[in-house]
């Protein structure tokens, strides 16, 4: 049954200390001594008020921010529990990359090696934009999320690989080029091959059905809007995870 054609989509509170004489607490004769000493860190007990009233400040800050980082992760785990990644969909394996936007995906398919790369959200539209319209926000019910894909077909001893470069929308594949690429002596500026859009309307169906065959179909669009939902709060969980031990580390 043929393709229709999908029309084009343009896409901190502050703590602070003090003490008496410390000449007179240390045993210490000295004729310009401070007066201030640290009780958060013994090591600051001698220091100059200014150089004092710093490492406060630093205290005070680092610990609001680890205060504010601990009640995020808190908020979020609670909020919405992890779910844990997916390795496999249909004939794919799944790899997550963990701490990267990207994820990828591999199959075999008779005599063909495929690999399929694919960012996390990268772009919106509004389903519908009126002049004035204010820019995409995620979230908004009348907001539909992008993701890039890069599917690479390859044959062993062909010496050549079939690149095509899709959008996987909420509920669809969209094929945005389709290029040939050498998988050695990569050429510097390789023809980018022709506006996909500008191809016959049967070529262009023959080139959905070529991919739907291979598993890169609706299917797939659907599968990575949600394991992109999950890698985008566990991200920025890690992310969270990541800021408040640097802070922490002495």
């Amino acid at each position: 049954m043929a393709r229709l054609i999908r029309p084009l989509r343009k896409t901190l509170p502050l703590l602070s200390y003090s003490s008496s004489s410390c000449s007179k607490n240390l045993g210490l004769k000295l004729h310009h001594q401070p007066h201030h000493i640290s009780l958060l860190n013994p090591n600051l007990s001698l220091q100059s008020p200014r150089t004092y009233v710093s490492e406060m400040r630093k205290f005070a800050f680092d610990g609001n921010l680890l205060r504010l980082l601990r009640n995020e992760i808190q908020y979020e785990l609670e909020n919405s529990p992890l779910n844990q990644p997916v390795t496999k969909f249909d004939s794919f394996t799944v790899d997550e990359r963990p701490g990267e936007q990207w994820i990828c995906l591999q199959r075999k398919f008779g005599d063909e090696d495929i690999k399929v790369e694919a960012t996390m959200f990268d772009g919106a539209v509004c389903s519908s934009i009126t002049a004035g319209s204010p820019a995409p926000v995620a979230g908004r019910d009348d907001v539909e999320l992008h993701i890039s894909l890069i599917v690479n077909i390859s044959k062993e001893g062909s010496g050549n690989m079939l690149e095509i470069v899709c959008s996987a929308w909420t509920e669809e594949i969209e094929i945005d080029k389709v290029l040939i690429q050498k998988q050695e002596n990569v050429l510097a500026k390789p023809y980018p091959g022709p506006i996909f859009k500008d191809l016959d309307d049967e070529l262009q169906n023959s080139l959905y059905e070529f991919l739907e065959a291979r598993g890169i179909n609706d299917e797939l669009a659907v599968f990575l809007h949600h394991y992109m939902k999950d890698k985008d709060k566990t991200e920025f969980i890690r992310w969270m995870e990541t800021v408040k031990s640097f802070v922490e580390k002495k």
